[in-house]
C-alpha cells in the first residue's frame, strides 16, 4: 500500500499515465466540479480502493475515480494495486479496503461463497454494490504467422490469461475447459503475458477489460498492425459459456476500438460494479456515488470504458445488495433498483 504521505502525489501521476496510455485521446472540456464537501466526523480520514496491477484498465480507471473523489468529496483515496476482483471482494469484505472494483461473476461466486472459486466457500457478506462501471469484453489474440485463427486452435497451445485473482485469470480457463480445449494457461500480469508473448514463451493471449486494452496496444505497436490475429467467440462456442456462465452475454468489439480490426469482432462480456464495505456512513458512499455518476465528462477523460459508467445500467446488478447510500441516490434520482439488489442493511 502506499504511503499516505505519497498516496495523492502519486495519485495524480497515475491518473496522467492512465490518460496516456489508455487511449483516451485529448481531454474534452468539462464542467469545472462542485467544491469538496466538507468532512464529516463519522467519515474516516481517507479510505483506500483495491484495484488491480498496473496496465489493465482496472487500475487507470480506479485511478482515476480515486482522484475525482479526493477532488469533489474532498476525502483522500488511495490507491492498491491487488491480483483483482476476487481480491477486492475478499479484502473490502474483511474490511481491509473500504472500496474496490469486481466484475459480477467473481462478485456472484463471492457473495454466495461458492465452493472450488478463490473463495473455497467463505460467503464475502460484507460487501455492499456502489455505482455500475462499465462491461469487461473478453480478448484473444494471437500473432497473424502462428496459424491461430480460432478459439479451437488454442487446443495444445500455452496461452496468457491474466492474474490468477483476475476475471480472465479464472474465467478464460474455464472457458477454455467448458469448450473442451485442451489447452495451457499461464498467469501472469498482462505487461508480464505480453513479454512472454513476443518472446515466444506463449503462443497466445488473452484478457478481459474495458475496451481499448493498454497491453494489446502495447503488443499491435511492438508486432505492426498487420500482424494482429482476434480471435473471435461466437456462435455455438459463445452459446455454450452464457449456458454455464449467465453473468456473461453476447457482445461485440467495434471495429473502431482498434486500429487492427477490419470488422466488428464477436465476443462475451460482464458488466463490472464499483463495491464498498457495509460499514461506511451513509452520506459519504451517497457522495461517492453522487460524484461519480454526475461527473461524466470528466469520467471520460479517464477512459473511454467510462461511457457505460451511468446510472441507467443500475439495472446491471441482480443479486449483490446496494449500500444504503447508494441506494438512496438512486432512488433519489428516480431510478429504480432491481429487486435483487435492494439494501438489506
Amino acid at each position: 500500500m502506499w504511503k499516505k504521505s505519497t498516496g495523492k502525489w502519486l495519485l495524480s501521476i497515475v491518473l496522467i499515465m492512465g490518460l496516456v496510455l489508455s487511449g483516451c485521446g485529448e481531454p474534452t472540456v468539462t464542467d469545472e466540479p462542485e467544491p469538496p464537501q466538507e468532512i464529516r466526523e463519522d467519515w474516516p480520514g481517507s479510505v483506500t480502493l483495491g484495484t488491480a496491477l498496473a496496465g489493465g484498465v482496472y487500475f487507470f480507471y480506479g485511478s482515476g475515480v480515486g482522484s475525482l473523489i479526493d477532488e469533489v468529496v474532498g476525502i483522500p483515496v488511495y490507491i492498491e494495486q491487488t491480483g483483482g476482483p476476487a481480491d477486492n471482494m475478499r479484502l473490502v469484505s474483511e474490511g481491509i479496503l473500504e472500496l474496490g472494483m469486481v466484475t459480477m461473476g467473481i462478485a456472484y461466486q463471492g457473495w454466495h461463497g461458492q465452493e472450488d472459486t478463490a473463495f473455497e466457500g467463505e460467503e464475502q457478506d460484507q460487501v455492499r454494490a456502489m455505482f455500475p462501471m462499465y462491461s469487461t469484453y473478453s480478448h484473444w489474440w494471437a500473432h497473424k504467422d502462428d496459424g491461430i485463427s480460432s478459439i479451437q486452435d488454442l487446443d495444445g497451445k500455452r496461452i496468457g490469461v491474466g492474474p490468477t485473482g483476475g476475471t480472465p485469470g479464472t474465467y478464460h480457463p474455464l472457458i477454455l475447459e467448458a469448450l473442451e480445449i485442451n489447452a495451457n494457461p499461464v498467469w501472469g500480469s498482462l505487461s508480464d503475458l505480453v513479454e512472454s508473448h513476443l518472446g515466444e514463451q506463449i503462443e497466445a493471449n488473452s484478457f478481459a477489460a474495458g475496451i481499448p486494452i493498454s497491453g494489446l496496444l502495447s503488443y499491435e505497436a511492438s508486432v505492426g498492425s498487420g500482424n494482429v490475429e482476434m480471435l473471435p467467440i461466437e456462435g455455438e462456442e459463445r452459446e455454450t459459456i452464457v449456458d454455464k456462465f449467465p453473468y456473461w452475454e453476447a457482445a461485440t468489439i467495434p471495429e473502431e476500438s482498434y486500429g487492427f480490426l477490419e470488422e466488428d469482432l464477436e465476443t462475451i462480456s460482464v458488466f463490472n460494479w464499483a463495491i464498498c464495505n457495509k460499514e461506511l456512513p451513509d452520506d459519504l458512499v451517497y457522495q461517492i456515488v453522487d460524484t461519480v455518476m454526475t461527473q461524466h465528462d470528466q469520467m471520460m477523460d479517464v477512459h473511454d470504458c467510462a461511457e457505460e459508467t451511468i446510472p441507467e445500467n443500475v439495472d446491471t446488478n441482480e443479486f449483490l445488495p446496494l449500500h444504503p447510500g447508494a441506494a438512496k441516490w438512486f432512488e433519489d434520482n428516480g431510478y429504480d433498483i432491481p429487486s435483487g439488489a435492494e439494501p438489506i442493511d
